[in-house]
């Protein structure tokens, strides 16, 4: 008999948060949500140009939209991060906007907003899934301590210097493996082309 395939929502925790959120209005859950992505969401927004006030203003914004919206979303089209994170970019392009013509931008633009169907298509999903498939398959090949840096630097979002810490080996060695695994990534790749 086949095994059913776990959904997205399963396999990603935080999307079952804002299912919680929808449903259940899911204080939590939340807390736990805006723990976790408020902080991510600001270095994203400073990393992209905000000031420290406007991306803490953006972040405060992407989830209360999250909580506020946690019904439209569909965890069999995106993952939690991306939702998020896509709410917090579009909040970021209507303060730009909104900067630009010097205005106020009306309620019934933000509501149409989180609306819109901006899911990829069936090919982009497909080719977003070889393409993962060929990543794990690449970090697999990885040293194991090389492995382990990238895990720390990408998956966990921690910074050079805290990996040091965290694995009592030089900031140096960090870096470096943290080089020769993504120059062993990019080879093996671009080799799959």
């Amino acid at each position: 008999m086949p095994v059913d395939k776990p959904s997205r929502a399963s396999r990603d925790p935080w999307a079952e948060r804002i299912v919680s959120i929808a449903s259940r209005q899911d204080r939590s859950a939340f807390a736990e949500l805006f723990n976790h992505f408020a902080p991510r969401v600001k270095a994203f927004m400073r990393r992209n140009g905000a000031s420290d006030s406007q991306a803490e203003e953006i972040a405060q914004e992407a989830m209360l939209a999250v909580w506020r919206k946690a019904q439209l979303f569909d965890p069999a089209a995106a993952g939690a991060a991306t939702w998020i994170f896509t709410i917090a970019r579009n909040l970021r392009i209507d303060a730009i906007r909104r900067e630009s013509r010097g205005g106020a931008i009306r309620v019934e633009e933000v509501e149409a907003e989180y609306e819109l169907d901006e899911t990829p298509g069936a090919d982009e999903r497909i080719a977003a899934g070889q393409s993962e498939a060929r990543l794990r398959e690449a970090l697999s090949t990885l040293p194991r301590e090389q492995l382990k840096v990238i895990e720390m630097s990408f998956f966990e979002e921690k910074a050079h210097s805290e990996i040091a810490e965290t694995l009592r080996i030089p900031l140096g060695t960090v870096k470096s493996r943290a080089r020769l695994a993504m120059k062993r990534l990019r080879a093996l790749l671009e080799l799959d082309r």
